[in-house]
């Protein structure tokens, strides 16, 4: 009998506050106060390695969680509408973007198109165009109305740093290019002007001698600053009024205007206009935030002018001191701003320091009062968290010098409990598999596994190893200065620090009977611990109070560092891995040697013990995990498991199945018994460090170099080793079909501008589809007589033209023309059957215009040469020129009628103001003069 297993799969992701593989996006609240105001400090919108995270920044509560299942890829770019601020562009590594709602947290838009991960994305103005660039070298315009991709730019030679749509003055008058126009920089050093409107590159510059790193936009869009190596930042003018007539201008429309340099010399990862003050923040890959002030055209006239009377100061005494000296400048000379160099319009504000590496920057924009008073700037970290600073703006009196004083600034809110600072090295369950400790350098945090809230945060050294003490009330931590430390979760409080090796204590144990403690270090011996509760005295009383300490016993000396330990769950046994790649077991009662396991070929970094006491299983840096016997100490198996070093195992509960992780990012579920490797778990996106297995529930945890901890869950799907084993082979012949492909349409001679496919599995899935129907419709109109396809009866009797159409229309505007890419040309004639039925029926005549435009547009040649195809091609045009009148008139009509709806609405709307006493002058003239009596 086949035996089979039940799937682990993944439950919940937590201990993340944002990752930094993407930007963090600020947002303003949801919802104002009573009085219109908006109180909190707004929501971040980060990254959270595949997840998008929203949160509260004030509050630091999670917000929303926004995770597509079909996606595994990590987020690497983030992107805000400017006309509807609930929506999101969110590009990921594997090249897709997808469009979300931050109220529903749901996707709108799902687009792929780029072979390489996407580096930014830009909205523009009217939010109907989405520009993405990527670091295949590629930039797509995407129309999000029709949702599809318009077309691909081709011009840079490497990664994409930076794209923005600018506009010209005139691109909303009469003849004005409505396409805009497209700003982009790369890492091949150019910055580049294209033309929409013709799909061209109109300008190239070369921005810095080495890479261009990123770019930004002045508000106004008269200038940009795109940042170069050793700190340098270059400033541009943009020639709006010269761009509706680049075509014919010979003069270039960006202008180099000088540079500025940071005061850090590494490269600068992100410059950041302020939207409404007139601010610049920079930042490279340190703990520095750079902001520099633009001065207003007041105050540069006035550093001109206090710049030429300096000039003419040392002129005067050049003239002194020589009698041919140059003649003074006259003192009435009018300053102007062409004669300002770029020092004298940026200059800098204030530096700040914050608490980790910065990744990302974001100004808030608030409204209310104290937006006047002060800016407030968004901090996306490294170290996963984030924070948010104000920054005070400098009130400066007429007829002062500027304050020397440096603007002070204060860090009003950080988000950062709900996550470690640095790599989780050891994971701990309790014994009800309630509670999770988690250590790092730094930090021990426990939390509830249901709720994956954080319940306590305590500070300790470099930990290395932890555990749940008996009673699931304190939690053991190993360091690496060698010290153990107790926690006491209940009053947050630490119990006690033993110093107890002199080198790091690499692992630890409680002994199955709960009463002592094992532990093994890097000055070559274990050491037994033994649990007393002590009667402290209260000091300044006679009252004393429990306290459990912990007493040493007995040491054992070995040869070599020791780097992992383990008790066998019937307290006999006492397994140590040492640094010369052996494994050797000893009695725990005697210490005597029993066994020595020879097989690793680099040190053994993690065994465990199966429940009966029978398997040891020990994983490697050699990439290997090998299965012993404890009897007799025989290799059962070795595996080849991981394709890094294996960096934890662990047995299931009452089972010889257990868990490896690795360095390869993956977590295996492995049948000790047959020695079969059952389940491959992938969601890690970086080294999986450390492993929990559930004592009382079906659950594993992993920590991760990600930041993230991740839940698995058995569910009551079964599975079977030969269909997993097919199911990996058919990922691996997709992903190398899906890659073949890609090579072939990828021509890196092609034209500039090209269209924008790309085949994927969903795109050659929607085609094979498409080729199903096609077929049993084209038997099904041929058919005359005799019993229908059971397809058809199934799906309610419906004609065949009906589900051709069906099918067609369920297949995303976004994958349509890749989707007709994969059908032959035998298909196309059927299809161009079924468009001219449409046509003739007038049904979705844009979706039956898109599909007969494109077939007619790809397939040409072959059309052309086919004499048989003219009938039926002068029947669509026919057919489909009727249909398309027939909707000009209804359009039309539907026209006229809104147009007629809303003069009635804005007649009613206003009132015609006049003058009041020229209607009443009015009024008399037109009224018979009347004769009064008079009386003398």
């Amino acid at each position: 009998m086949v035996k089979s297993y039940l799937r682990f799969e993944h439950l919940r992701t937590f201990g993340i506050v944002a990752s930094g593989t993407a930007n963090a996006v600020w947002t303003p609240d949801a919802s104002p106060s009573s009085s219109g105001k908006r109180t909190g400090a707004g929501q971040a919108v980060v990254p959270a390695n595949e997840e998008v995270l929203t949160w509260d920044i004030k509050k630091g509560e999670l917000l929303a969680r926004w995770r597509d299942p079909k996606c595994k890829s990590e987020v690497s770019c983030i992107s805000q509408s400017k006309t509807d601020r609930d929506i999101f562009a969110v590009g990921y590594a594997d090249g897709s973007i997808r469009l979300w709602d931050s109220k529903t947290a749901t996707v709108i838009l799902s687009f792929n198109g780029h072979r390489a991960a996407v580096s930014t994305l830009s909205f523009d103005r009217s939010g109907s165009r989405l520009a993405s660039g990527s670091k295949d070298a590629h930039i797509i315009v995407w129309d999000l109305i029709a949702e599809v991709g318009l077309y691909r730019l081709r011009g840079h030679k490497d990664a994409i740093t930076k794209i923005e749509f600018l506009r010209g003055e005139d691109e909303d008058a009469l003849g004005g290019n409505t396409d805009g126009w497209l700003i982009s920089t790369g890492k091949d050093t150019l910055i580049k002007l294209w033309d929409l409107s013709t799909q061209h590159c109109v300008e190239t510059h070369v921005a810095h001698h080495g890479e261009c790193w990123t770019m930004a936009v002045s508000p106004d869009q008269r200038g940009c600053i795109t940042a170069g190596n050793d700190g340098e930042l270059k400033v541009w003018g943009i020639d709006t009024s010269a761009l509706s007539t680049r075509a014919k201008a010979d003069s270039d429309c960006l202008i180099p205007r000088g540079t500025l340099y940071r005061q850090t010399k590494d490269r600068a990862t992100s410059v950041t206009f302020h939207p409404t003050s007139n601010f610049v923040a920079s930042h490279g890959a340190d703990k520095n935030v750079e902001i520099w002030r633009i001065r207003t055209e007041d105050e540069v006239k006035k550093a001109l002018k206090r710049k030429r009377k300096r000039k003419e100061a040392k002129s005067v005494a050049t003239a002194a001191a020589d009698d041919d000296g140059s003649k003074p400048p006259d003192e009435d000379t009018p300053e102007t701003l062409a004669a300002a160099e770029v020092g004298d319009v940026f200059v800098s504000y204030v530096t700040l320091r914050t608490g980790g590496k910065v990744r990302s920057v974001d100004w808030a924009t608030r409204g209310g009062t104290k937006a006047s008073d002060a800016v407030q700037i968004l901090v996306s970290c490294t170290n996963n968290t984030l924070e948010f600073y104000d920054i005070p703006k400098t009130v400066r009196t007429e007829g002062k010098k500027d304050s020397a004083e440096v603007p002070d600034y204060n860090k009003v809110y950080a988000v950062d409990l709900p996550g470690h600072r640095t790599d989780i090295r050891a994971l701990a369950l309790s014994s009800d598999d309630r509670m999770l400790a988690s250590a790092s350098s730094g930090s021990l945090k426990i939390w509830n596994v249901h709720t994956s809230t954080c319940i306590r945060t305590f500070e300790c050294g470099y930990a290395l190893s932890c555990a749940f003490l008996p009673g699931d009330k304190i939690v053991v931590v190993g360091t690496k200065a060698g010290a153990i430390e107790l926690f006491d979760v209940a009053s947050s409080a630490i119990i006690d620090t033993i110093q107890a090796h002199e080198g790091s204590i690499w692992s630890l144990q409680v002994h199955p009977d709960g009463k002592s403690l094992v532990t093994g270090s890097a000055d070559k011996h274990v050491k037994f611990w033994e649990f007393q509760i002590v009667q402290e005295e209260i000091p300044g009383t006679k009252r004393t109070t429990p306290r459990l300490k912990l007493a040493h016993t007995r040491t054992l000396k070995l040869t070599d560092d020791v780097l992992a330990v383990r008790i066998s769950p019937n307290g006999a046994l006492l397994a140590i891995a040492l640094l010369d790649n052996t494994v050797k077991v000893f009695f725990t009662s005697t210490l005597k040697h029993l066994l020595n396991l020879y097989g690793h070929k680099l040190p053994v970094l993690s065994l465990d013990i199966s429940s009966d006491s029978k398997l040891i299983a020990t994983c490697s840096a050699d990439k290997n995990v090998k299965i012993w016997g404890l009897d007799f100490g025989d290799c059962h198996k070795s595996f080849f498991a991981h394709q890094d070093s294996v960096m934890h195992v662990a047995f299931e509960r009452d089972s010889h199945n257990f868990f490896s992780a690795g360095k390869d990012r993956l977590i295996k579920y492995w049948d000790g018994d047959k020695f079969e490797q059952i389940l491959k778990m992938d969601g890690h996106h970086g080294e999986v460090w450390a492993l929990a297995v559930g004592r009382v529930s079906e659950i594993v945890v992993s920590a991760s170099h990600d930041k993230s901890i991740r839940v698995w869950s058995q569910t009551d799907e079964e599975i079977f080793l030969e269909e997993e084993r097919e199911k990996e082979l058919e990922e691996l012949y997709e992903t190398t079909l899906t890659t073949s492909l890609d090579a072939d349409t990828n021509n890196p001679d092609g034209p500039e501008a090209t269209s924008t496919s790309k085949q994927t599995l969903d795109t050659l899935m929607a085609g094979e589809r498409l080729m199903a129907a096609l077929d049993i419709g084209t038997i099904d109109l041929a058919q005359t007589a005799g019993p229908r396809n059971p397809v058809f009866i199934a799906l309610g009797n419906i004609s065949a033209d009906q589900h051709v159409l069906r099918t067609t229309q369920k297949i995303p505007a976004a994958h349509l023309q890749d989707a007709l890419l994969v059908l032959p040309f035998e298909r196309v004639r059927a299809l161009l059957v079924f468009v001219d039925i449409w046509a003739r029926k007038a049904v979705n005549i844009p979706l039956t215009c898109r599909v007969l435009f494109f077939i007619l547009k790809t397939h040409h040649r072959q059309i052309v040469a086919a004499k048989t195809m003219r009938v039926m091609l002068d029947s669509v045009r026919v057919n489909l020129r009727t249909a398309l009148l027939c909707q000009k008139d209804q359009m039309g009509f539907n026209l006229a009628a809104v147009r007629f709806v809303g003069a009635a609405v804005e007649a009613g709307r206003n009132r015609e103001f006049g003058d009041e006493e020229a209607r009443r002058e009015e009024e008399e003239r037109g009224r018979r003069k009347r004769g009064f009596a008079t009386v003398a």
